[in-house]
C-alpha cells in the first residue's frame, strides 16, 4: 500500500494494483473566499498543489467521504473524466449524477471493487446544532488480501462512531483530518490534538496517518501544532503527519515516509 498526501484531505492512495483518488480539491491557491463564519479572513486553499494537476487526473475510482467544497471541488468535477467510477456515501449520489458523472456507485455498507473491499463507517462532523447542519460524513475501510486495512476516518470528531469503526476492523492504519477545523464558536468540527491522543490511546495498535492541514482557513490546527504537543505528550512515534506530495508505504513492519524533491520530512 502506498498512500501519497496531495494536498488538504486529497490523498492518492494505491491499493494492490488499484489506485484511488480521495476527496478531490483541485482549486488554485487562493482561489476560493474564507470559510464563512471562521475567526480570519485568509482566501482558501492556502497553499498550492504539490505538482501539476495531470498527474491525478486517471485513476481508477474516486472515492468521496462528503460533498463539502473542501473535499469535492468544481475544479475536480471538471477536470475528471465524466466516465470515471466514482464511490460516495448514500443521498451524495444524485448530486454527483447531476454533475454528468455516468459511474456512480452508493456504498451502503460494503462494495468490492477490482479486487477490494471498501465498508463504509460513520462519524461526527462536530457537535450539537453545528453538527447536524454539517450534515452527514463518512469513512471508509479497505481491506483486501495481502495489503494492510486502511481506515479513512473523514471529517470526523472523536466519537463513538470511530470507536466503533476502530473495534470492528481494527485497522493497522487510520488516516484522520487532524486540523481541529471550527467556526467563530462552538466546538471544533474535526479532530484536534485531544482527539488523536485519544484515538492513539484507544487503539494503540493502529498506526495514524495525520491529515486535512495548514490548508484551509478555519483548519486552526497545524502541523507544527500538532507536532510539538504528540511529541510533548509522548505518543508522536504513534502517528506520522505527512507534508503536502508525501508518500507512506506500508509493508508488514512499518511506514515508510518518502520524501518529493523540494520538500521536508519532519
Amino acid at each position: 500500500m502506498k498512500l501519497q498526501l496531495v494536498r488538504n484531505a486529497t490523498i492518492w492512495l494505491q491499493y494492490g494494483s488499484v489506485h484511488f483518488l480521495i476527496d478531490p480539491m483541485f482549486s488554485d491557491v487562493g482561489a476560493n473566499p474564507p470559510i464563512i463564519n471562521s475567526t480570519n479572513d485568509r482566501r482558501n486553499p492556502l497553499v498550492p498543489l504539490p505538482f501539476s494537476l495531470d498527474r491525478y487526473l486517471a485513476p481508477d475510482a474516486v472515492l468521496l467521504t462528503h460533498l463539502h467544497p473542501d473535499h469535492w471541488d468544481d475544479v475536480a468535477a471538471a477536470a475528471l473524466s465524466k466516465s470515471i467510477p466514482i464511490l460516495c456515501q448514500p443521498e451524495d449520489d444524485a448530486s454527483i449524477s447531476s454533475a454528468g458523472f455516468t459511474s456512480v456507485t452508493v456504498v451502503n455498507t460494503t462494495v468490492k471493487f477490482k479486487g477490494v473491499t471498501i465498508s463504509r463507517t460513520r462519524g461526527q462532523h462536530g457537535t450539537g446544532d453545528i453538527g447536524e447542519l454539517m450534515g452527514r460524513v463518512s469513512g471508509f475501510v479497505f481491506q483486501a488480501d495481502g495489503e494492510p486495512t486502511l481506515y479513512i476516518a473523514g471529517d470526523t470528531i472523536w466519537c463513538d462512531e470511530v470507536k466503533q469503526a476502530l473495534d470492528t476492523y481494527r485497522p493497522d492504519v487510520t488516516v484522520v483530518n487532524a486540523g481541529g477545523a471550527r467556526f467563530a464558536v462552538g466546538d471544533p468540527i474535526t479532530m484536534d490534538t485531544d482527539d488523536v491522543d485519544s484515538l492513539t490511546q484507544y487503539a494503540p495498535y493502529t498506526k495514524v496517518i495525520a491529515v486535512h492541514m495548514d490548508t484551509i482557513n478555519h483548519c486552526l490546527v497545524t502541523r507544527t501544532d500538532l507536532r510539538n504537543e504528540l511529541e510533548a505528550r509522548g505518543i508522536l512515534g504513534q502517528v506520522n503527519i505527512p507534508e503536502d506530495g508525501e508518500t507512506c508505504s506500508w509493508d508488514s513492519m512499518s511506514v515508510h515516509v518518502n520524501t518529493p524533491e523540494g520538500l521536508s520530512c519532519k
